[in-house]
This record gives structure tokens, C-alpha cells and sequence, in this order.
């Protein structure tokens, strides 16, 4: 699927972009809301039965790791818009 002749090539790309970032967003929202909901609440009381340096699973997941599993979803949002913005010549630079 070749644009270059296309004369909405900008226009389908950044359409295309978007596309790609929201489903991005999307995922990683999915991730977040697994994370800060379903451990640290829903399935708390299963994971309280796994220890943590002395320290219950659901209790850590809800204190600590909810908080390092976002900052880890913001590096691989960066990392991979930077791939988006590549593939489709939409960067700041």
C-alpha cells in the first residue's frame, strides 16, 4: 500500500498515526486498569497470600507496584511513539 502518489498522503499518514497511538493508549489503559484495579482491589485477597519481602502481594500491588508498573507504562509509550512517529514521518524534530 503505497501513498507517495496519493495527493492526501499527509493527511491518510496522520489519520493512520492516530490510529495507531489511540490503539497504543488503548492497550496500555488496559494495562493500567489490570494493574490499579484488579490487583490492588479485586484480586487482593488472592494475592495477600503471596508474600513480598514480609509484605502481602495484593497490599505491595496496591502501595508500591501499581506506582512502578505506571512509570514503566510511560517509557514504553515514549519508546514505542517514537517507532510510531517514524513509520509514518510524524515527529517533532
Amino acid at each position: 500500500m503505497d501513498h507517495k502518489s496519493d495527493k492526501s498522503e499527509p493527511a491518510d499518514n496522520l489519520k493512520l498515526y492516530w490510529r495507531e497511538n489511540i490503539k497504543l493508549v488503548c492497550g496500555l489503559l488496559v494495562i493500567w486498569f489490570a494493574v490499579s484495579f484488579g490487583a490492588g482491589i479485586l484480586f487482593v485477597d488472592i494475592l495477600n497470600k503471596v508474600q513480598l519481602g514480609g509484605v502481602p502481594l495484593g497490599f505491595w500491588f496496591a502501595q508500591q507496584g501499581s506506582i512502578l508498573v505506571f512509570v514503566v507504562l510511560i517509557f514504553v509509550y515514549v519508546g514505542r511513539v517514537h517507532v510510531i512517529e517514524k513509520r509514518f514521518g510524524v515527529n517533532d524534530e
